[in-house]
């Protein structure tokens, strides 16, 4: 895989802006990492959808004050990465899919998108991350890079 971009997915994004979600410091450095090597952080459009959803379910849930959400949705927004829709993108999301034989195909679209681009993907979603890592040796969860002590891990 190139190592000129990056493909995320909402929950490393999300992490951006909550800073109290667990591995919150971890999502920040990776991006500033990124940042810092001038890698392009690239997400398939689907990604605006899903953070904007996370946001407004926290407000509806009372985890996020209302008068909180413009400036959450503001700074989500503002991140610099390129979201992106490919031609081809939702037939190979919906191919991995039904490979890993999931239900429905939105993370599916964040594997494609990094697949079409021949870049690394990095989730949050550690399940995602089990589910495919034997064969997508590219994807990376973000709980890789906690300290040996905190990871459960000698």
């Amino acid at each position: 895989m190139t190592s000129f971009q990056v493909c995320v997915d909402a929950g490393i994004s999300l992490k951006q802006v909550f800073l109290d979600e667990p591995d919150s410091e971890l999502a920040r450095s990776l991006w500033a990492e990124w940042h810092g090597r001038r890698i392009a952080v690239i997400a398939p459009t689907l990604w605006a959808y899903e953070v904007t959803s996370v946001i407004r379910n926290k407000v509806h849930r009372g985890r996020l004050a209302p008068e909180l959400e413009g400036d959450a949705l503001f700074a989500i927004h503002q991140l610099p990465l390129k979201l992106m829709a490919p031609a081809g993108l939702h037939r190979h999301a919906s191919e991995i899919a039904r490979h890993f034989r999931q239900p429905a195909a939105y993370d599916a679209h964040y594997l494609a998108l990094a697949q079409m681009h021949d870049c690394t993907f990095w989730t949050a979603d550690e399940r995602l991350f089990n589910t495919v890592r034997q064969e997508f040796d590219w994807v990376h969860w973000l709980g890789e890079r906690r300290p040996a002590d905190q990871s459960g891990q000698p």
